[in-house]
């Protein structure tokens, strides 16, 4: 367990080169850690799997992408961060297969990607900003940094956005607060694709909830989960893949559940717990409250009000929520007994020696001390073609392979 506990990443946001930045420690163990719903550090390769793509080269063919569309460096090199992390630390679903997603966005100027948000209320901790409608991943760090500022003179900044649009991986901007030493958290409203319980439409969104804290050395707590039980990307990669989903992942237009991807695409999400008699009704409850930290909050569209999933014929205007809490306004000694903590939950015996207790954060950094190991990130064949395909059609340089 001593191998998991050392793989501390220092510097898990920007610029991608800081991510690299990781100790390497003992691979091999990091290709022992999973979890229910695959690995979590490394996946089989096969002839399904690519050979290493280089993290840089990942960041340059996203970031050419998002430029051949019109959309400033600065821009394209923000949003190309956020989708290479989401890759780098083994969250593929959010990763290089929303890409197209963007581009089609910026495409079809249904998403302003040269847009610079502006604050509408700033009073002491809190603010209000209008995304004008901007990339979301270059909302969110205007937001975040905005609430970071915040904490550090008041000790709490709280920031909701509206006008925004889809922004990666909620823990992107967490991190941004924890890697100075506050804790930070983030919400986002998105696309209705979750049924309540009990309801065979779908009315909430994913909508991920994360907090990421401080420890000693570098190490951090990173908790990053959508409210469903999984992100409808994964059904995404499912269907890509040609694979069945697991029982409790969504339901039919009949409200029943299901294991086809194709299907469940059709279908609903479940909410967080699956079905009422597994507790399905309390993610039903933590969408609910993303919808008023966000939506409502920020006076953005909200629950069924947001445009259906790839709906490019309006815009999104999502509400997303960013708060950082400065520690050291509380008892002293934070980071210490978050350390003392996490040390003890991967310490503690496993049920199965093969499979050691971990904490929000370490699969990530395990991943990613597999990717520094051999040189890159692997990707499924399929989204390697659907990757070389987008380069011809926007006269990019295909991404490089090892």
């Amino acid at each position: 367990m001593a191998h998991v506990h050392k793989l501390v990443l220092k510097g898990q946001t920007v610029p991608i080169s800081t991510i690299q930045r990781i100790i390497k420690n003992n691979v091999n163990q990091c290709r022992k850690v999973s979890t229910n719903q695959g690995l979590w550090a490394a996946k089989t390769h096969d002839e399904n799997t690519s050979s290493p793509v280089p993290v840089g080269e990942v960041k340059r063919y996203a970031t050419d992408c998002m430029v051949s569309v019109g959309v400033k460096e600065d821009h394209a090199s923000a949003l190309a961060d956020v989708l290479v992390a989401a890759d780098y630390r083994g969250h593929y679903s959010h990763g290089l297969n929303r890409l197209e997603m963007y581009v089609q966005d910026i495409k079809s100027k249904i998403c302003d990607g040269n847009a610079i948000p502006t604050v509408l209320k700033d009073k002491y901790s809190t603010a209000l900003v209008n995304g004008q409608n901007s990339l979301g991943p270059v909302v969110g760090n205007f937001c975040m940094n905005l609430a970071i500022e915040k904490a550090k003179k008041h000790g709490v900044g709280w920031v909701a956005a509206n006008n925004s649009n889809h922004y990666g991986i909620a823990g992107w901007y967490s991190m941004l607060a924890a890697n100075q030493g506050l804790m930070g958290l983030s919400f986002t409203s998105t696309s209705p694709l979750v049924a309540p319980t009990r309801a065979k439409t779908a009315t909430l969104g994913t909508n991920p909830i994360t907090l990421a804290a401080p420890a000693l050395n570098g190490d951090q707590f990173v908790l990053d989960m959508a409210t469903c039980t999984v992100a409808v990307g994964k059904i995404e990669l499912q269907r890509r893949k040609g694979l069945p989903i697991p029982e409790g992942w969504a339901i039919d237009t009949d409200g029943k559940i299901t294991t086809s991807a194709d299907v469940a695409m059709k279908g609903c999400l479940m909410p967080l717990g699956g079905a009422e008699e597994t507790s399905g009704y309390k993610g039903y409850g933590l969408a609910t409250l993303v919808e008023i930290f966000c939506g409502i909050s920020a006076g953005a569209t909200y629950g069924p009000n947001i445009r259906r999933w790839m709906d490019t014929k309006r815009k999104a205007d999502l509400g997303q929520c960013f708060i950082a809490v400065d520690p050291e306004c509380f008892a002293s000694g934070f980071q210490t007994r978050m350390s003392d903590l996490m040390s003890h939950l991967r310490h503690m015996e496993p049920a199965d020696p093969t499979k050691p207790i971990l904490v929000a954060g370490d699969p990530e950094r395990a991943h990613i001390a597999l990717v520094d190991a051999e040189g890159g990130i692997r990707y499924h064949v399929n989204q390697i073609n659907a990757s070389a395909a987008l380069a011809e059609k926007l006269k990019v340089k295909p991404m490089k392979h090892i």
